[in-house]
């Protein structure tokens, strides 16, 4: 690969918290590195319609704490046709851009592929909140939005024991429940619903909420990953089987907005650095990813293709911690 004289750095799909602080990341890395970078906003679409803003080290100043994306995303519809992808090459050639550092998920980065078989070199960043990237240990968000999860249901636990009711709770994750599970067993829920465990709802909602109500317990809590089911469909079904009116709380976009935490920010920190020299090194078409704490960089082809597990020991430890459940 040439000497790395000018990059472009993109946000797209799905807004995390910390995708600020991996944009910072790249600008500055990028600047000290002696490589100019332009910002391409609204993502893939904005490639194709070259919308963009040169970035400085000062233009990216006090955007560690910010949530959403100072870029703007959006997902395009004309980035799958080979037309758009094409305008896109003609932008990216016409900036004189030698490379792309794309933020965002696995539509983000299957679009990366695309670009970078059309001979411009991609490295992604993950970026989303549902923590379903296969090559890669965590993304970025993911702790900020079980944080915000976490607040919202501890305060709706609040009301929930005053009235001595049923709360079903659905949280975001796609088709994954890393994050349902993580945010179930934080607020000692008493049952959490995920996609990768079929669910049996005479066992896995009805039993649990009978075995906390004969061990004392007055008020439930219920944690479902929209992948998994319509919270308020289970509502409905809790209603019918026992009798009790569940308040159903849907928390929805909220999850993905507000201030970063420390890990985001540090990790978005960490990832944005390596982006920018995986370039200046020679190397592209790869995507940076975490692995037992360490940054890896794993070829775009090989990365796309790898499937990652929700650690069904967590749901176990979460099954054990239930009040009054003798069959454990």
């Amino acid at each position: 690969m040439e000497k790395i004289r000018r990059i472009g750095v993109l946000t797209s799909g799905g807004d995390s918290p910390g995708m600020n602080a991996a944009v910072r990341a790249v600008v500055r890395t990028a600047v000290n590195s002696g490589i100019e970078c332009i910002g391409i906003r609204r993502g893939w679409q904005g490639l194709i319609l070259s919308d963009f803003v040169k970035l400085s080290s000062e233009s990216v100043g006090h955007t560690l704490s910010r949530g959403g994306t100072i870029l703007f995303t959006a997902r395009s519809e004309d980035f799958m046709t080979e037309k758009g992808r094409e305008k896109a090459v003609a932008t990216c050639k016409m900036l004189g851009l030698q490379g792309i550092v794309a933020i965002g998920g696995d539509g983000t980065f299957r679009g990366a592929l695309a670009l970078s078989k059309m001979g411009i070199p991609v490295v992604g960043v993950p970026a989303t909140i549902d923590n379903d990237i296969g090559c890669t240990n965590y993304t970025i968000g993911f702790d900020t939005a079980c944080n915000t999860a976490i607040e919202c249901i501890d305060k709706l636990r609040d009301t929930m024991q005053s009235h001595e009711r049923c709360s079903v709770v659905e949280v975001m994750g796609r088709n994954a429940g890393f994050l349902a599970l993580y945010v179930g067993i934080s607020v000692g829920a008493t049952a959490v619903l995920v996609p990768e465990k079929p669910v049996d709802f005479q066992k896995d909602v009805v039993e649990r909420i009978q075995d906390s109500r004969l061990a004392g317990n007055t008020h439930f809590m219920i944690v479902v990953a929209e992948g998994a089911g319509s919270a308020v469909d289970i509502g409905r079904k809790i209603n019918e089987s026992l009798g009790m009116e569940p308040r159903v709380t849907v928390l929805g976009h909220i999850q993905r907005g507000g201030s970063p935490n420390a890990r985001d920010r540090e990790t978005a920190t960490r990832m944005g650095y390596y982006a920018v020299r995986a370039f200046a090194e020679g190397r592209g078409n790869c995507i940076i990813g975490t692995k037992e704490g360490s940054i890896v960089e794993i070829p775009i082809e090989e990365a796309l293709a790898m499937k990652k597990s929700l650690q069904m020991d967590r749901y176990k430890i979460m099954e054990a911690m239930q009040v009054g459940r003798a069959d454990l």
